[in-house]
């Protein structure tokens, strides 16, 4: 029997015994990251920006694990783990508090009330300008989501981010201090013990938006039941380990606390019950939303609860 976890965060059991897979995890991104900037110069600028954006693009899955309360039962040690901000502009403490917003399932895609929702209403829609609307409708390519997708995100995050500093938004300012001692550890590292040119580094964030922009562009559309908002991505080996199993969307979204390790056998068991509370909202593969949106738009951008 499948049923709804009350607590959408998931965050709560200081029983849970501690999950090894995941421990093991956090130390080969972490490993991995450091082996990557040490012996970078081994590697042409091409596969170390792939490795990179890969080890990127995994550690924000990591973040996403701990803020669901994995790998232990203490969150204090699980938001640790999490802290580290190898892609350097998001610090985890928001990333952490806008995500817990985004698992308000009946508020889905509201581009109001949903933190993580793509859609504008027709008021910030009509303030794009022709060209800002243009930028956007390409983004709602898969083809435009990888390629300005990243440069979007980051620009709109770090405007708000800047704009609510500057109003002087209650412990904003400490949490960007305290972000920004851990880039400057970071940063000192990778370029000043390691030698990694800033543009690389660079790339390496980059990269991994681009990776993670793939795992959100089809996670969640409009419909007027909410629980048919959120996809599925079957079949996708590689592209599942690198974002944790989070691609079987719909389950994640009605169990949170579900372990990325235990994701894969829990659908199995359970997917007809899941595909058909989501109204079939199921992809074949990653191949299969590139063929059907790589250079045609997923969704209308403007929200139709907000037009």
């Amino acid at each position: 029997m499948l049923d709804r976890t009350s607590q959408a965060a998931g965050t709560i059991v200081s029983t849970r015994p501690t999950e090894w897979p995941t421990v093991i995890l956090a130390l080969v991104i972490h490993g991995g990251f450091f082996a990557l900037t040490w012996w970078w110069q081994s590697l042409s600028p091409v596969v170390a920006i792939i490795v990179g954006g890969w080890l990127i693009a995994w550690h924000g899955s990591l973040q996403h694990e701990v803020i669901h309360g994995h790998p232990t039962g203490k969150q204090g040690i699980n938001d640790a783990i999490g802290s580290i901000p190898l892609s350097l502009w998001l610090p985890y403490p928001i990333y952490r508090e806008s995500h817990l917003e985004h698992h308000r399932d009946e508020y889905l895609t509201d581009p109001i009330e949903d933190p993580e929702s793509s859609y504008f209403t027709k008021a910030a829609w009509e303030q794009l300008g022709a060209t800002g609307r243009l930028l956007a409708r390409w983004n709602t390519t898969l083809f435009g989501r990888l390629t300005i997708g990243p440069a979007v995100m980051l620009l709109s995050f770090l405007g708000q981010e800047w704009w609510l500093i500057r109003t002087n938004e209650p412990g904003r300012r400490r949490i960007w201090a305290e972000h920004g001692i851990g880039v400057a550890a970071l940063l000192c590292w990778a370029i000043l013990v390691c030698g990694v040119p800033l543009w690389l580094y660079l790339a390496f964030i980059y990269t991994g938006a681009a990776m993670t922009r793939l795992r959100s562009y089809a996670e969640h559309r409009y419909a007027d039941s909410h629980e048919e908002r959120t996809a599925i991505v079957e079949n996708s080996r590689l592209f599942g380990l690198l974002f944790l199993y989070n691609n079987l969307h719909v389950l994640h979204h009605r169990r949170p606390g579900i372990s990325w390790y235990r994701l894969p056998e829990v659908y199995r068991k359970n997917r007809e019950t899941l595909v058909q509370s989501n109204g079939g909202l199921v992809y074949d593969g990653y191949w299969d939303i590139a063929r059907r949106f790589f250079l045609k738009p997923h969704d209308d951008p403007t929200h139709p609860h907000h037009s």
